[in-house]
């Protein structure tokens, strides 16, 4: 039996990862370790480790990190905290593979405490990009501190090997989130209503907007924009809560006041299973989540990209990428709304999605079949070309 140590930091991660989660559960070949950190112990956050709980994982470990603040320095704060509080777990319980996904500081952490005790390390979406936020420079170095990768695609494949890691140890897989879209089954309106008060029977706005860690000075500009591009737009809007990036809280508090004289509700943690129901319903997605990149297309919901946090990444015909001024984003908001655009997205396909196998099954073979001697944790650096 191999044990699989799995990071978890977030809601957002949390819904990605469940059907890896439930298939590493299930099967007899691994024992599964959970590490719970970030947002997921924060009552500020919505506390989601609870619905860790009730979907009956046992955690092994819970790392916190995050402080009641999201200054540069909390933030550097919080890493250390996070090296600090991975180290003293692996040190009572070393898994045989520890799986991290994306590109959060918590992640990173949690891959360089692994470095010492010679634990491999397994990341998912790798090679992706997202230039306007840190978390670009996190999942690169994600990459580096890893020994397999798992991407969606393979453009994301072929630069983890610009990265200089072996092409052997480098698996397209497809998006693991579009496994969680495909199994997950849709709570009906009359649920939504009841466990949210959102009523999706009239169209509705989803939206999420994250800081811009590389702009985090301009997020009350930013968010204040938004705002005011949805008053215009006059319709109902369902908001999911920032993460825990620099001047999040800035906009969580902007959210929190627009909501108490608009039709709007705010949720700080709807789970993926009412996250995936609520985005099926909508008349558009707005804002900056990688969501709405990835998962939307194979809904075939519009989306009205924000900004800079998801430059660099593949996106389908549709997303509406827009800058940050009310003008445009109210535009693109109507566009996106109209009958016309939503008709024309009938054949669209998900450039994140694997035709042939979910991303779970990949993973799990790729786990239960790697040699865990110590040929996985030594790394050469793969050269692909001069420069001149």
């Amino acid at each position: 039996m191999r044990s699989i140590g799995v990071v978890s930091t977030s809601r957002a991660d949390y819904g990605i990862y469940l059907p890896l989660l439930k298939s590493l559960q299930a099967d007899p070949e691994f024992a599964l370790k959970l590490y719970v950190s970030g947002t997921h112990l924060s009552p500020e956050f919505g506390l989601s480790v609870r619905s860790i709980e009730a979907d009956g994982f046992e955690i092994a470990e819970r790392v916190e990190v995050v402080l009641s603040s999201d200054t540069p320095q909390s933030i550097a704060i919080s890493m250390g905290l996070g090296l600090i509080g991975f180290g003293q777990s692996f040190s009572k319980y070393r898994p045989d593979i520890l799986v991290v996904l994306g590109d959060r500081y918590e992640m990173l952490v949690a891959a360089l405490a692994a470095l010492p005790f010679k634990i491999p390390v397994a990341h998912l979406a790798g090679g992706e990009l997202t230039e306007g936020a840190i978390d670009d420079s996190l999942r690169h170095s994600l990459s580096k501190l890893s020994h397999l990768h798992f991407t969606a695609t393979r453009e994301y494949a072929n630069r983890v090997i610009q990265l200089g890691e072996d092409p052997s140890r480098v698996f397209v897989c497809g998006a693991l989130a579009l496994d969680t879209i495909l199994t997950a089954p849709r709570l009906s309106p009359e649920e939504l209503q009841r466990r949210f008060g959102i009523d999706v029977k009239k169209p509705f706005l989803l939206v999420t907007f994250h800081p811009v860690t590389l702009e985090f000075e301009q997020a009350e500009w930013q968010i204040r924009e938004l705002l005011a591009a949805l008053d215009l737009a006059t319709l109902p809007v369902v908001f999911t809560m920032p993460n825990a990036d620099t001047a999040g809280r800035i906009i969580a508090t902007s959210i929190r006041q627009w909501v108490q004289s608009h039709p709007a509700v705010a949720i700080d943690n709807l789970g993926s299973e009412a996250y995936h129901s609520v985005m099926c319903q909508a008349a558009a997605v707005v804002g900056n989540s990688s969501s709405g990149i990835i998962e939307a297309p194979s809904i075939k919901v519009p989306v009205v990209n924000i900004g800079t946090r998801q430059a660099g990444r593949i996106r389908a015909r549709n997303v509406i990428d827009v800058g940050y001024e009310r003008s445009e984003v109210l535009n693109a908001i109507r566009i996106a709304t109209s009958g016309e655009f939503r008709n024309s997205l009938g054949t669209l396909a998900n450039p994140y999605a694997n035709k042939t196998k979910s991303a779970v099954s990949t993973i799990l073979q790729v786990l239960k079949t790697t040699s865990l001697d110590n040929s996985l944790v030594t790394k050469r650096f793969h050269d692909v070309g001069i420069m001149k």
